[in-house]
């Protein structure tokens, strides 16, 4: 059998047990009760170079103090000195012992956040290589070979890791859900909620929120994407989405990429749009007033379902003011709003305006 040793102190410790991080400490007491002296910078040094080695090992540090005071009441009756002497050098080897402790933590905790940090980015910007990625993912609650699908929320400023923004949503989340695999991250001031796709509840309810934390963000839902890769897909149409919802001037907090499909449609072909834009609406050019209240007016006309009285209610104008805008818009361009053939040129050139910043822009 192993023999243990036997400390100054009387106690027997075994190696290997969480005892070796009281190395020394009993002696240092022995040696204080006879000189009264305080701790050296070496032994402090010690003491802080122990509590450091007995966090990375896992320990905790309430029972490593228990530990110390259980030492402190064995060696006691070997101390003739006075007691100030000795309680004073408990205190100081423990706070060393504390100190060494706390700073291990911080710095396994800058590690965690750096290592998040650099999984997060790989992630959203695909430059790892996906297998590699998929072990990391495992590590934060991803599991890559299912379908994700990734919300972003734009509030009025930026947001970071520990924004109490960010720390509040995800409060919400992990109460309302626990351990559904989502996970919680911010990118350029932006909020950023990643979860299976099969999981809409959870981006819905972070979506909601991310709304009420941020005091009105505008939140964008990308498509549940397939594979390692499908989380950057899902992001970048999230972000373009949000982009998008701008151009638009929409007023939906909650905008779904799902929803929006038609419009990079319109815009696919640029040039095309540009010249349904100038050739049905540059006539527009030409009214009293500038081309804008015109075309918001064909825009709340076309929102309203082509309905004049809610147009007009939406506009604060009388049904009469609004029905002489669509009629000097049919004078100028040629079409007539309340016509089914022109509607839906107009409406789309309507739509392409918006899209192309006109006519605030030259296209």
């Amino acid at each position: 059998m192993r023999q243990g040793h036997i400390s100054k102190g009387g106690g027997v410790t075994e190696p290997g047990t969480a005892q070796r991080y009281l190395r020394g400490y009993v002696e240092i007491l022995a040696e204080v009760s006879v000189t009264g002296r305080r701790l050296t910078r070496d032994e402090l040094d010690e003491r802080r170079a122990l509590g450091e080695q007995a966090a990375e090992d896992g320990h905790s540090l309430r029972s490593l103090v228990r530990r110390h005071l259980a030492a402190t009441r064995t060696a006691w009756p070997e101390t003739p000195s006075s007691a100030g002497s000795v309680l004073a050098a408990v205190e100081q080897a423990v706070d060393a012992f504390a100190e060494g402790y706390e700073r291990a933590q911080r710095l396994a905790v800058r590690e965690e956040e750096a290592a998040r940090r650099e999984f997060i980015d790989d992630l959203l910007y695909g430059r790892s290589d996906l297998g590699r990625l998929a072990e990391r993912a495992e590590r934060f609650g991803l599991v890559l070979s299912r379908d994700h699908a990734v919300a972003v929320a734009e509030g009025p400023q930026a947001y970071d890791d520990t924004a109490p923004v960010t720390r509040r949503v995800e409060t919400a989340l992990i109460s309302r859900f626990g351990n559904r695999r989502i996970l919680l991250a911010t990118k350029n001031g932006q909020l950023i909620c990643i979860a299976p796709g099969d999981q809409d509840v959870v981006l819905a309810y972070f979506a909601k929120q991310a709304h009420a934390a941020t005091d009105g963000s505008r939140v964008a839902i990308g498509r549940p994407q397939p594979g390692a890769g499908g989380v950057v897909h899902s992001y970048e149409e999230a972000l373009s989405t949000l982009e998008l919802a701008e151009r638009l001037g929409l007023d939906e907090p909650v905008v779904r990429a799902a929803d929006l499909l038609v419009y990079p449609v319109l815009t696919r072909d640029r040039q095309a749009m540009a010249d349904l834009v100038l050739s049905a609406l540059g006539p527009l050019r030409g009214a009293r007033g500038g081309v804008e209240p015109l075309l918001r007016t064909l825009e709340v006309y076309f929102e309203s379902g082509c309905t004049s009285a809610e147009a007009a209610r939406r506009l604060a104008l009388s049904v009469r003011a609004l029905t002489y805008r669509l009629e000097r818009i049919h004078q100028l361009t040629g079409a007539n709003p309340a016509d089914p053939m022109h509607r839906y040129t107009l409406q789309t050139a309507v739509i392409g305006a918006r899209l192309l910043g006109w006519p605030a822009q030259d296209i």
